[in-house]
């Protein structure tokens, strides 16, 4: 990471909620072609999440805690603040001398960018915008949000023009919160309704609705140099599993999250 940082621009998009299980079978079935094909072996990472819920998962990943891989470890982490004794930290991790990687990043010259889908992004209320505040420039509509159904390409529509209104020589850090997957997402299903509420199905068809707009996310990525992208989920949930509905609970479909890293080659 000390060789991409400063050289490439960086992605990372977090698929809200996005169980392990549920991203697994549908890069199977072929049912994600535009994801899968950028899948490391074409296969989601099983990890587990720093976080039950979007909050705390975030706080632990802009600090440089992404989802750990669900092997003992100790894992070395792609980014990591300074902090002595860190048992994760190695010659290969960029390390920050900030409290956070996001203003990490911004000290190393990259612009820092916020695309928020999710209540803890829109900077509507003082917990709204904790994380917002992060980043130089942070973005929120009610289009982005997770009673829309157009969410996703409303987001990448905003992320295009970031990149577009960029100078070609400014290095870019942008984040993507996909509020797709969390409740409600009903609607991403033909034929469902919101009498019968969200479903394991529903937030499969929440995730190939993700998967049909991504591609126009990292072609704008890749516009202008090599991007490094990371993808993963911040937490699962759970849907009558063992009794238990939604997430912030400790159940196995809350704490094992889909992972994937891979660079995005330019396309100019």
């Amino acid at each position: 990471m000390n060789e991409v940082v400063g050289r490439d621009d960086l992605l990372l998009l977090t698929l809200d909620t996005l169980r392990h299980d549920v991203a697994v079978e549908l890069a199977e079935r072929g049912r994600i072609p535009h994801l899968a094909r950028h899948l490391p072996g074409g296969a989601w990472e099983k990890r587990h999440a720093p976080g039950s819920f979007t909050y705390a998962s975030h706080q632990a990943m802009f600090a440089g805690f992404l989802p750990t891989p669900a092997t003992p470890g100790p894992h070395p982490r792609l980014f990591a603040a300074r902090f002595a004794g860190s048992e994760s930290t190695a010659g290969r991790t960029y390390v920050f001398d900030t409290p956070d990687l996001v203003s990490g990043l911004a000290a190393a010259g990259y612009r820092t960018v916020c695309v928020g889908g999710v209540g803890f992004f829109n900077g509507q209320g003082a917990l709204g915008s904790v994380l917002p505040a992060l980043f130089q420039e942070s973005h929120w509509e009610p289009e982005f949000g997770v009673a829309s159904p157009t969410s996703f390409e409303s987001q990448v529509t905003r992320a295009e023009q970031v990149v577009a209104e960029l100078p070609h020589e400014q290095r870019l850090f942008l984040f993507v919160n996909a509020a797709a997957l969390h409740q409600p997402n009903w609607f991403h299903l033909p034929g469902a309704t919101r009498a019968a509420g969200d479903t394991r199905e529903t937030h499969a068809a929440a995730l190939e609705y993700i998967d049909r707009h991504v591609g126009r996310l990292f072609a704008a990525m890749s516009a202008r140099r090599r991007c490094f992208a990371v993808v993963c989920s911040d937490h699962g949930t759970t849907y009558g599993d063992d009794g238990f509905t939604g997430h912030r609970l400790g159940h196995e479909a809350v704490w094992t999250v889909p992972y994937a890293h891979f660079f995005l080659e330019p396309t100019a």
